[in-house]
Order: structure tokens, then C-alpha cells, then sequence
């Protein structure tokens, strides 16, 4: 479990942060600031793993703040602005999220994290990830077991995710999904399906088939895919 707060001098920016951190298992978002010298003294007195850093602010930036940190935490900037991307690599920052980021870019981001601090603990490795992910279908959200899931299709504007006894549309892109999907249990065959390793049962030249429903493999996964599945 990753102890995190986030800064911000917008509580709306700072609500999107709560409610994406709400769905992620490993990360415990404690407190918001949405004054950067508050958030300085509580990081003197509280050990923190990961702050999401806006950069813009009135008082004092987030590059300035970061560099005012003696021994500062993993920091995620999260900016509507792209200009300062460079600057914030060359601090150490994990990531850098451009306003408006969706779930996927934020679970990577987090991600990215986790895996960091997990090297840093004694060379560690993770604990297993969680199973599963959230989805976004119609208003709520949908718990999806990663265990359950046969193959992902892009149709038109949504993804498909085609489970073992249902089907869940999403407004997600391609690159979203395969962000939010670990890419040792899945992997992109064709510009429109991501199928679970675990669920193909047969390989022919061009096609996949999972179950007794056969998937196309673009001629530019080709290649990849003949290495998954050797």
C-alpha cells in the first residue's frame, strides 16, 4: 500500500484525484492541500510515499515546491500544461499527467509507482497486482476480474469486453485498455483485439481462437504474437 496526498489549488482537480485514487487498491490517498505550505508541513511530519503535484499554482509552483523537499516522496506532476515536461524529468518525477487524464493514464502512473518503490524496499519484488480493474459503463463503474476477461474489441467509439458470460461496453480507447490491462496476462493482436493469453486455445497463421470464436492477428502483430505463443 502506497501512502499518497495530492496538491492542487483547484478542489475540482483535486476530486477527479480522490475519486481515481478510490478505485486503485495499493494507493491510500490520506490528505488534499490545496495550500502547497500546508502540505510542506505535513510532509514533515508524515511519512509519504507518492505526491500528486499540480504545477501551477499561485503561491509557489510545483517545480519549486518539489525542490524545496530535503528528501521529497515519488512525485506524479499533474498539470494542463505540457511545457514544463522536460524540467520535471530531470527532478526525478515518476510521471506526467496532462489535464484531463482518464483512469487508464492514471493507473499507469500508479503503477509506475508501485513497481518503483517496490525496487527500492531491499530490491523486493511487488505483491502480486490486484485481479482485477474498474470499467466505466453507462454512469457507474464495473468491476471486472481480469480471470473473466476473453478478449477486448473496439466498436466504433467503445470497447467491447467480452467475458465469459456477458459483454460490457465501454467508452474507452485502445491505448486506455491496454494501459489499464497488465501486459503479462493479455496482449494486442490486431489495431482492434486484445485477447487473454490464458484463454487461446488454438493458433493458425492469421488467427487466434479463443473458445470456438476466431480472432483475426494484423499483419503488423504478427511477428509479436508468433513470440507470445511460442
Amino acid at each position: 500500500m502506497l501512502k499518497a496526498i495530492a496538491i492542487d489549488d483547484e478542489p475540482i482537480a483535486l476530486e477527479v484525484i480522490k475519486n481515481l485514487s478510490a478505485k486503485i487498491p495499493f494507493i491510500e490517498l490520506s490528505v488534499c492541500f490545496t495550500n502547497a505550505y500546508e502540505a510542506a508541513e505535513y510532509l514533515r511530519k508524515e511519512k509519504v510515499d507518492l505526491l500528486f503535484l499540480d504545477i501551477k499554482m499561485p503561491d509557489i509552483s510545483g517545480i519549486e515546491f518539489l525542490k524545496s523537499l530535503s528528501h521529497p516522496p515519488m512525485v506524479v506532476f499533474t498539470t494542463a500544461y505540457s511545457e514544463h515536461a522536460v524540467q520535471s524529468f530531470e527532478l526525478d518525477a515518476l510521471d506526467y499527467l496532462l489535464k484531463p487524464f482518464s483512469q487508464a493514464r492514471f493507473l499507469k502512473a500508479c503503477h509506475k509507482a508501485y513497481e518503483f518503490h517496490a525496487l527500492k524496499m531491499n530490491g523486493k519484488a511487488p505483491s502480486p497486482a490486484p485481479g482485477y480493474i474498474f470499467v466505466k459503463s453507462g454512469y457507474g463503474q464495473i468491476r471486472l476480474d481480469l480471470g473473466d476477461i476473453l478478449y477486448v474489441q473496439s466498436t466504433g467509439n467503445y470497447m467491447q469486453f467480452v467475458l465469459t458470460g456477458e459483454k460490457i461496453l465501454s467508452r474507452l480507447t485502445m491505448n486506455e485498455v491496454e494501459a489499464l490491462l497488465p501486459a503479462s496476462a493479455f496482449a494486442r493482436i490486431h489495431r482492434s483485439y486484445i485477447v487473454s493469453k490464458a484463454k487461446v486455445n488454438r493458433i493458425e497463421r492469421g488467427s487466434v481462437w479463443i473458445k470456438d470464436k476466431e480472432l483475426p492477428v494484423g499483419a503488423g502483430y504478427a511477428p509479436e504474437v508468433g513470440k507470445i505463443f511460442s
